[in-house]
């Protein structure tokens, strides 16, 4: 099986930076896409950020000039770097990823989640 392990997350004044990192491990042979999503209390699951593996990246209007996605191939990890933190991005963020397992196919995987909480 994949596993993705988030890490990075925690407390964060308005206005700060947090870098989460999601780190893809087993039986991968490709890795077609990864992204990034957000669960607040009350609220349906939503994407944040995704990159293909070409790069192409993708962002809601919300985060859109304050987030920003990237990879790391070689070390089959994603990263999301945010800046200009609000409150109301306080959510448990899971990284996501499109795997082509060996011997399975193209298999959609979760992280854990790691919580980030904006607050002063």
């Amino acid at each position: 099986q994949v596993k993705l392990v988030e890490s990075g997350g925690g407390l964060v004044q308005p206005g700060g930076s947090l870098r989460l990192s999601c780190a893809a491990s087993g039986s991968i042979f490709n890795i077609n896409a990864m992204g990034w999503y957000r669960q607040a209390p009350g609220k349906e699951r939503e994407l944040v950020a995704s990159i293909t593996n070409g790069g192409s990246t993708d962002y809601p209007d919300s985060v859109k000039g304050r987030f920003t996605i990237s990879r790391d191939n070689a070390k089959n990890t994603v990263y999301l770097q945010m800046t200009s933190l609000k409150p109301e991005d306080t959510a448990v963020y899971y990284c996501n990823a499109l795997v082509y397992v060996l011997r399975m196919g193209h298999q959609n995987f979760w992280g854990q989640g790691t919580q980030v909480t904006v607050s002063s």
